[in-house]
Parts: C-alpha cells; structure tokens; sequence
C-alpha cells in the first residue's frame, strides 16, 4: 500500500450509531490507520472490569491504569507480525496452535521456541499452548535451577553449604519471591547478610573490653538500671532535709496516703506504693539496704548481690551509687552501639563460622548464573503475553471499538463493564454497571436520560462491598425509592444483598408517560383529600377541646363564651350568595356552550372527542419521554467511571426493552378466599356505566335521543343551526348579571 493510499474500512449501524467494523485480521493489522475521532472509546479503566486482569496489566505499558488508543493499536500491531492466520485473532481462542506462529521472522521464531520450552518445562506433550497452562507461572519455573530474574533458591545451588547458607540469608535480613514461587535471595541481600555478620562479630569482639563486672555485667547494669530513677529522687530529697530541716514532712512519705488505702488489701495496692520514696529520706543523705520501701525491697537486694562493693554495707551514699554507674558507663556505650543485629539469632559461633567459610562469591557467582538466563525467561514471558493476546485481544476491541458485547446481548458475550444482573419489584435489571465514584456519578448520570436506581450491594460469603447502578427499561416506578430492598447477583452468580440509595427519574416508556398526568392528578386529589381529613379531625378534636374546657369555666352573665353565637351578618350573607349564584351561572354558561357545541354529533364523534382530550392531556408528557427516550445514552454513565467515551451509546426504545424483563403471570382461575372484593361505590359505579351505555345503545337504534340531537339517520330537511358561540356566551352572561342583581336586592 503506497502511503498516500487509505484503508478501505467498513462501517456498520450498532445501537443507532454508525461504528467502524473490525472483521477480519487485515483490520488489524491496520488499527493504527483509524482516525481516533472514529474510535467509539478513547481510553478505559484496568480496574473494576469483567476481563482478565493480567491481560490489562502487560496492555497498559506506562503502568498509568488506563488503556489508551496507542496501546491497544500497539498490541495489535505485535499481534499481527507474529501470528499467520491473522482472522483467527478475532475468534478469540483459549489455546494458541504453534502453527499458526510465523517463525519467518526472528520474533516469531523466539516466540515459539519459548512456547515449546514452556511445554517442555511443564512436561505437556502437545503442539499447542493453552490459556491454562500459563495461568500460573509458577508451575513453568518451579522445576528450573535458573530462571533469569536474579534470584536464586536453595534449589538453585548444589553445595549444602551454600543452600545452608542461603536459608540463614532468607531467616534473618529477608528473601525475594522467585519466579518458581519459592523465597530466594538476591545480591543486594547477600552483600546485606555478609555486611551484618561482619559488623556483629566486630561488635562482639568489642564488647570483651566493656565488662566490668565480667560475665555478670549484663545482670548488674540490669538491676542497677531498674532502680536508678528512685535512687536519684531519694538522694534529692536527702538533700532538701540538709538544706532545711522543715522540708522534711514535704519530702517524706504523706501518712494521710496511707491511711486513705489501709482500709484495703494492701497487697492489691502495690502500684501505689510504689510512687512513694524508696525509702524514708534523711539529712545523713545515706539509702539504707534495711529501711526500703517495700514495693522496691526486692530491688534492691537484687543490686546489693551483684555489686560486690555493696556486699558488707548497710547503706550507701550519693558517691559509692555514682561509682558504680560510672563503672558500667562503657557497657552501656558499647551496648548503645550495637551492630548487626539481624543475625544475632544464628549466634556468635554461626556468625564466626559463615564468615570463615566465605561463601559470599559463591552466592554472587550463581546470582550472575541465573541473569545470563534472563533472555530465556524475558522470552517465557512474551511467550505467555501471546497466549493471553490470542485469547482475549478480540474480546477487548469488540467493547472498545464498537462494543458490539453490549449490543449483541448475548448472556456468554456481555459487555466488559457489566456485572451482573439486580432483581427488584417484580423486575430483573440486565445493565448493571459498578460506580467507582458516587460523586462524579452524582454530576454525569442525569446527562444519560435513563431511570438509574442505585444501590449499595454487600456479600457476606465474600466479605465485600459495592456500589452499582442499575438501568430500568420496563415497568413502574412507584415502588422504587431509597431504602427498598433487592438481591444483586454477580457474574460468577454469587448473590449480594442490594438496597437503593439513590433514584435518578427519567421515562421509562411512553405507556407510563401516558398516564403520569393521571397519576400525577390522582396523587394531588388524593395529598388533598388526606390533608382535608386531618385538618378536620384536627379541628374537630380543637373544638371538642374548648367545649370540655368551657364546661368547666364559670360562665359569665350566664351564657358561656365557647357556646355564644355570632351575630347574623346579612350582608355578608348575601355576598356569598351572590358569589355562589354567580358561580354556578358560569359552570351552566360553560356547560351550554359545550352542549351547543356538541349537538347533533354522532356517537363515533364522541369517541374522537374523549380521545382528543386525552391526547391534550398526555400528548406532551409523551412527547417529552419519546425524545428523552430516543436520545438514552450510557456513555455519561461509563464516562462517570474513568471511561474517555468518544461515541455515543444509545439504548434506545427497541433495544431498551432488552434490557428489563418483567415478571408475568398466566391467567388463573382459583377462587382465592383471602383476594379483596372491590368497594361497593366501585360495583355501583360500574353498573351505572354499564346501564347508560344500554340505554344510549337502545336510545341509538330505536331513534329516542333526539333530545340530544343524536339521530340514527340524518333528517332530510335543514336542522336549525346551533346557536354561535356568542349568542351562549352573551346568554351566560345574561344569567351571572340577572343573578347578581338579585343577589343585591337580597342584600338591600
């Protein structure tokens, strides 16, 4: 193809958006020559989608979680070069024939010695690589001595010193998982594990000059450091009494603390007597061995022992303490500096040992063995990528491309952002999306027109949560709103418990638009009548209230105020006569002019009639659904979730009723003793509707509804013509001026 040359692509119409076509393997090859601004999606999530994660993790090649156009035109490309049958690609097969390997050129040549190494490595006798075999990769390296990644094992070293070695390295400054699974070392931690034995026999050898009281000295610094705190405060107290003699009740013990716990088991109390001195200090400023507090007794002994100066004292002072802290000052430095302590669980002989064998070159060397194979492993690797590429390449383009997945609804194919179904109010919800972020979804999800509900979804058996939002297309709202409750099942059919949090209100259909103007009316009259009935029963329980109160008031003159009457007021009376008259002129004017309108009509013409007023009624609220309808688009959706949506997806009314199946019944005959009869207004309503169209229907056909200008055959000569409009209008107002004047002469 020369370069000024285009690639003749085929477009097809999926969800009623024209899409590039990706059919056959030359489309391929040649993905990178799409203009992205034709591409449906721009770029998708690695996380929280139905697809092999280990496959979107080699795509996304700048590790920045999200596959971009560049990327997947790059695997397509790789894809291509190294594969014959470039159409089997699209199939989307789960083992890859090493066959269909183009070893012509010398990256398909690798490609399928690594693959007949893997066999090899697994013992498989087969000539082709399954998405089985490499799933773990584990079990390709785990019979291998060396396997390029610069860790070695104990496996990988045949001197039992070396692999004593290597386990003393993995047990005290860590280890390396290693590509056969096992822990390994790596050079940075033998150079870690030799640098510490090293400086901890160093350390140790320092240590013989810092024993002052020889083997004992860990005991005696121990004892004396358990004390010294309270030691230095008797001491400062000690010397408080020497500087005056009427400190001394404010430094002793406080007799009133004793007494207040000596009503107790003493024995429970040793915490609190333990803050008190160590012992009873003196203007001498000497710590007697015999006068100590007794929660510090043990102590002390302990010290006395160990120090051989304090062996034949009664007491001590100030200067003999310090003489026996300064003496163990270099103990206490050298422990201070400490050194290598990661091996100091081998023990001083293991120490010396390791160091005196010297493996450490033997270590590095096998380390350097098992990097030279790393062109062998790195060739594995790519080996696997294939299979993976083979086996899910197609999958991705058909939800990248075109997203025929979503399209097709078929139950093995869905889309990769679809997780399960939620069945709710008599309803299975098929589009189920997972919402990474409530808030971006909170600004995008009414750009999509669709009905949302969303739900909170938690699996007890798994132990997780999820958000999801899922797409209602058939059905009635009235029983969706937060806090009911559903069951969501996963795509590996695992059950969660779901309730909504959130509703998005969107049409559903155009029959529901239809009647929403009547249920809309119906819920007014219905908020209305029930806040007439509390009202009155408010009032009614107000007034029985004033007139218990009132019966028990002394009245006044003898007439009680809660019972007097107002006075008549006429005026006021024949006001509101007048505008009841006037009222009811209006509804009479109004229901002439309907009358006159509709005299001589015949009865298919009354049909058109109701059927145009209902068409006025629901007309734009069906009209709003059918274009909301029309225009439904889940790319807001899946733009809320991290998805760069380039298209629009529609689901519009035909393909929306795939969305939402609806529970239904077969028709029963069984008499159900517990169904509720409907209320007797209802029978006699119906009855009455049922005896007016009889008696329209014998009226019609034995010619009786003259008197409503309705004829079975048309008169022959002229019918006088109904009165215009303006004559029942100026008759109407006629009767409200007649009215109100009789309405004043009343009031006069």
């Amino acid at each position: 193809m020369k370069k000024d040359d285009k690639y003749n692509w085929q477009y097809c119409s999926v969800g009623g958006v024209v899409r590039v076509k990706v059919a056959c393997g030359e489309d391929l090859a040649h993905l990178g020559e799409l203009d992205q601004k034709l591409w449906t999606v721009l770029s998708c999530p690695t996380k929280g989608l139905e697809f092999d994660a280990k496959t979107l993790e080699l795509l996304d090649t700048d590790a920045d979680s999200k596959i971009r156009v560049p990327e997947v035109v790059a695997a397509a490309q790789w894809l291509t070069s190294v594969i014959k049958d470039k159409d089997s690609i699209l199939e989307g097969r789960k083992a890859l024939p090493l066959s269909l390997i183009d070893t012509d050129n010398e990256a398909g040549k690798k490609l399928c010695d690594s693959a007949k190494r893997i066999l090899d490595y697994l013992g498989l006798e087969k000539d082709e690589l399954a998405l089985e075999d490499i799933e773990d990769t584990t079990k390709i390296f785990a019979g291998t001595k060396f396997n390029g990644d610069g860790i070695i094992t104990a496996a990988s070293a045949d001197a039992e010193d070396i692999k004593k070695t290597i386990g003393q390295i993995v047990d005290t400054v860590g280890s390396a998982e290693d590509r056969s699974g096992e822990a390994g070392v790596t050079a940075e931690l033998v150079e870690k594990f030799y640098e510490a034995a090293g400086a901890y026999a160093a350390w140790q050898a320092a240590g013989a000059e810092a024993l002052p009281y020889g083997e004992g000295t860990e005991a005696v610094n121990a004892a004396v450091e358990a004390v010294q705190a309270k030691v230095q405060d008797f001491f400062m107290r000690c010397k408080l009494i020497a500087f005056d003699d009427a400190a001394a009740p404010a430094v002793d013990v406080d007799v009133e603390k004793i007494v207040a716990i000596a009503g107790g088991n003493l024995a429970e109390q040793e915490a609190e007597i333990a803050s008190y001195p160590i012992a009873r200090p003196c203007k001498e400023q000497v710590l007697p061995f015999t006068g100590i507090n007794p929660a510090w007794k043990a102590a002390v002994d302990t010290v006395k022992a160990l120090v051989p100066s304090f062996a034949d004292k009664d007491g001590v002072t100030e200067a003999e303490w310090n003489e026996v802290v300064a003496s163990l000052a270099p103990y206490t430095a050298w422990k201070a500096a400490k050194a290598g302590a990661e091996v100091e669980p081998l023990g001083l002989d293991e120490v010396k040992a390791v160091l005196a064998a010297d493996g450490k070159p033997a270590l590095l060397a096998l380390i350097e063995d098992d990097k030279a194979q790393e062109a062998e492993a790195s060739g594995i690797d790519e080996a696997c990528k294939l299979v993976r590429y083979y086996a899910h390449f197609a999958k991705l383009l058909n939800n990248y491309v075109i997203l025929s997945d979503f399209y097709t609804r078929d139950p093995e194919k869905l889309a990769v952002f679809e997780v399960g179904k939620l069945y709710i109010d008599e309803r299975c919800c098929e589009l189920c999306i997972r919402v990474e972020d409530m808030g971006k979804h909170a600004d995008m999800a009414g750009l999509s027109n669709m009905f949302l509900i969303y739900c909170a979804c938690t699996s007890k058996a798994k132990g997780e949560t999820m958000n999801i939002a899922a797409v209602m297309t058939a059905g009635n709202i009235r029983n969706l709103r937060p806090g009911v409750n559903g069951v969501f099942y996963d795509r590996e059919g695992k059950d969660w418990d779901a309730v909504i949090t959130k509703v998005v209100d969107n049409p559903i259909s155009v029959r529901q638009a239809f009647w929403s103007p009547y249920r809309k009316f119906g819920n007014f009259i219905s908020s209305k009548i029930d806040k007439s009935a509390s009202e009155k029963d408010s009032k009614g329980m107000d007034t029985m209230t004033k007139i218990s109160d009132s019966a028990t008031n002394k009245p006044k003159d003898g007439v009680n105020e809660a019972t007097k009457a107002a006075p008549f007021d006429v005026a006021k009376f024949a006001g509101i006569a007048a505008m009841v008259t006037m009222a009811i002129a209006a509804v009479a004017g109004v229901l002439t002019l309907i009358i006159n309108a509709l005299k001589g009509m015949v009865w298919w013409k009354w049909l058109i009639l109701i059927a145009v007023l209902m068409l006025i009624i629901s007309g734009p609220a069906c009209f709003i659904a059918w274009r909301k309808l029309r225009k439904r688009n889940l790319g807001p959706v899946l733009n809320a979730n991290g998805w760069a949506m380039n298209s629009a997806v529609l689901v519009n009314i035909l393909f929306g009723k795939t969305l939402t199946s609806v529970a239904k019944y077969p028709k029963v005959h069984v008499a159900d003793p517990y169904s509720m009869r409907p209320p007797l207004w209802k029978r006699i309503l119906r009855w009455l509707i049922f005896l007016l169209v009889v008696a329209f229907a014998v009226g019609y056909f034995t010619n009786n509804l003259k008197f409503m200008g309705i004829e079975r055959k048309p008169k022959v000569e002229k019918v006088a013509e109904p009165a215009p409009v303006e004559e029942a209008a100026e008759a109407v107002v006629e009767t409200a001026e007649a009215a109100a004047d009789a309405a004043a002469e009343a009031a006069e």
